[in-house]
């Protein structure tokens, strides 16, 4: 029987789904990030889970941004071969039209991520458009629909290996986790595909983060076969890793790990790993030619009981009287509550500076004895000051840190993740710190955002330099003035602690 796809109902389904996954974790995340929390003996872990739990239920309740990354859309799609469209589009047409609807809504504006011209002009698309689409034909009458945000931190961890057959997987894995360092965000998930060819390991790797996170229920009945072995062991080994949330050392680094397989050539084993981030964003539904997908927002009920306040030890400090002095006396691992102004800039200003610094030209502002966040936040809407406003992955900048340091006066940094030997040694250089936000905790931060002011690059849009007026905004003293950095320190003692202390992991 032949079933009738309206372009209408698949364009709507498409943008309706990009809404909701912006705001609304999927509930197996939630219930196996609430078990890790309630697990976590480590005390800047567990603090950066209970950001990320309170900034999830803030998002669900003011249907706003988990994260200020948006992502880039991933959609795959099964269409059934009984099925016909009722469209004078193209599925990828369609596809786009949905995501340009989903990311301008104006209700919940959904930032602009994707370039077009990767190479050259890397100019914004303004509107998300295009999206990554894999399309299947299969049996039957309806479409199948995968609709994912993948944001940049996490995509750009993405390993490949094409292995000998006799190689240990389980050794590259254990290998390479720890060189993705923390700008994916963990804790999340990690995606593994084996077999077929390098694009098929990829692919595999990348769809089977869309399956629902089930390790705690896998521990509990046991494995039933050699995949769902290799899934329990490499979840134990990997979070032995003590890496934890953030990177800054505990208990949980992965939620759950998921395997896919395809049959591949004799000579070749490839394998793909992907990781997803603590803004886990996707959603799966059916097209039966009824109308447009119904999707089920989950019940608040669903989140835990978590709700983040800053810690009585945590210190207050005064950007407006910041001193170098002051920003010496700052230990790896110290929390800080941030008040006053600090500026912002991401990859496209850093680039800007450094070529108006080479030919003598005046900055638009002033970095002397400031901070810079590393931040492109969502555009507001209604009363908001500014949309969500979490950190980058702040290795990108590792580059012009010295530039920065020595030639702006700038004398501290907030970004996401740890920091390169590069950009540490800069800091150690001109006695600066890097103070760390929690990715994952976007909407969050944004309410400790009390004045924000586009002051410099207007038009790079959200990597334009703003000026925001902070109250209590909550950072982590990542490297100090000495070039000790608590990602190093961190995940160290843990792991120590894991095989000295015996410490369980089994239960996720």
């Amino acid at each position: 029987m032949t079933t009738i796809i309206s372009q209408e109902d698949f364009i709507q389904s498409i943008a309706d789904a990009l809404q909701f996954i912006s705001y609304y974790h999927p509930k197996d995340f939630i219930a196996h990030l609430a078990r890790a929390y309630d697990r976590e003996q480590s005390v800047a872990a567990k603090d950066a889970i209970a950001q990320i739990l309170t900034n999830s239920r803030m998002s669900a309740e003011g249907h706003r941004p988990i994260c200020q990354d948006t992502g880039i859309v991933n959609v795959f799609l099964k269409i059934g071969m009984d099925v016909r469209f009722d469209s004078k589009m193209s599925v990828g047409e369609m596809v786009n039209e949905g995501v340009h609807r989903g990311y301008t809504h104006p209700d919940n504006v959904l930032r602009g991520s994707v370039l077009a011209d990767p190479h050259f002009a890397r100019k914004n698309t303004n509107d998300n458009s295009p999206a990554v689409l894999n399309v299947e034909l299969v049996q039957g009458n309806t479409i199948d629909v995968n609709v994912a945000a993948k944001g940049g931190g996490s995509e750009n961890k993405s390993k490949f290996v094409m292995m000998n057959p006799s190689d240990s997987l389980v050794d590259w894995v254990l290998k390479t986790v720890p060189t993705m360092g923390a700008g994916w965000c963990p804790p999340g998930m990690l995606g593994i595909g084996i077999g077929g060819t390098a694009e098929k390991a990829m692919l595999m790797a990348k769809e089977v983060l869309m399956e629902p996170i089930d390790m705690h229920e896998l521990l509990e009945r046991g494995p039933q076969n050699k995949f769902e072995e290799l899934r329990i062991e490499l979840f134990e080994k990997v979070n032995a890793l003590g890496i934890g949330a953030q990177g800054l050392g505990g208990l949980t680094t992965v939620l759950d790990i998921k395997i896919a397989h395809y049959p591949t050539h004799a000579a070749s084993k490839p394998v793909a790993m992907i990781p997803n981030c603590a803004a886990t964003r996707h959603v799966h539904f059916t097209l039966d030619g009824s109308g447009p997908a119904k999707l089920e927002p989950p019940s608040l009920e669903d989140w835990p009981k978590v709700t983040w306040s800053p810690s009585a030890q945590s210190k207050r400090v005064d950007l407006d009287k910041l001193t170098k002095e002051e920003v010496a006396s700052w230990k790896p691992g110290q929390t800080l509550l941030l008040n006053g102004k600090m500026l912002t800039g991401r990859d496209a200003a850093h680039k800007r500076i450094q070529d108006m610094l080479a030919k003598g030209e005046q900055l638009p502002v002033d970095f002397s004895n400031r901070v810079i966040y590393y931040v492109g936040p969502v555009d507001p809407v209604r009363d908001e000051v500014v949309g969500p406003a979490g950190p980058t992955t702040s290795t990108r900048m590792d580059g012009f840190t010295e530039m920065m340091l020595a030639q702006t006066g700038l004398i501290a940094m907030i970004g996401k993740a740890e920091r390169g030997p590069v950009a540490i040694e800069a800091i150690k250089k001109h006695k600066s710190a890097y103070l760390m936000a929690v990715g994952g905790a976007a909407y969050l931060v944004a309410k400790a955002i009390k004045e924000s002011r586009v002051v410099g690059f207007h038009d790079l849009g959200m990597e334009a330099i703003y000026e925001f007026n902070v109250k209590d905004m909550p950072v982590t003293v990542a490297v100090d003035s000495t070039g000790v950095s608590a990602h190093t320190t961190g995940p160290a003692e843990w792991s120590k602690k894991i095989v000295d202390f015996k410490i369980p992991i089994k239960v996720a």
